[in-house]
């Protein structure tokens, strides 16, 4: 697979629950965060290769062979996250990569990290 984007950023608490929150993004109802455009779908987790990643299936529907992996690792009490979107190629072209790019970054960078600081 390619890798057509990558990003990271910290988050306040620590990797396991920051892990637990991608494995799990429902398990607190009064934290949401994974709210789906049109033509996205639910992503499915289909792997990790070690305590500290995970990887999504697609959240798109014009990519259903997309993956996002999310590599974790702990920084001053909290986390270094860093997610990466994979695609078979061929690679998507500029315009749709900035688009999937921002549209993670929305999700991971905005939404989740915002759920810790409630």
């Amino acid at each position: 697979m390619l890798e057509v984007a990558t990003r990271r950023r910290t988050q306040a608490p620590p990797p396991h629950v920051v892990l637990a929150a991608l494995v799990h993004p429902d398990r607190d109802p009064g934290r949401p965060w994974l709210h789906l455009l049109d033509g996205e779908r639910r992503p499915v987790v289909v792997g990790a290769g070690s305590p500290r990643t995970v990887l999504w299936t697609s959240l798109w529907d014009e990519r259903p062979d997309a993956r996002v992996r999310f590599d974790a690792q702990p920084r001053d009490g909290g986390t270094d996250l860093r997610w990466t979107l994979l695609v078979h190629p061929p690679a998507p072209d500029a315009a749709t990569t900035r688009r999937l790019r921002r549209r993670l970054d929305e999700l991971v960078n905005r939404d989740l990290r915002s759920t810790f600081d409630q």
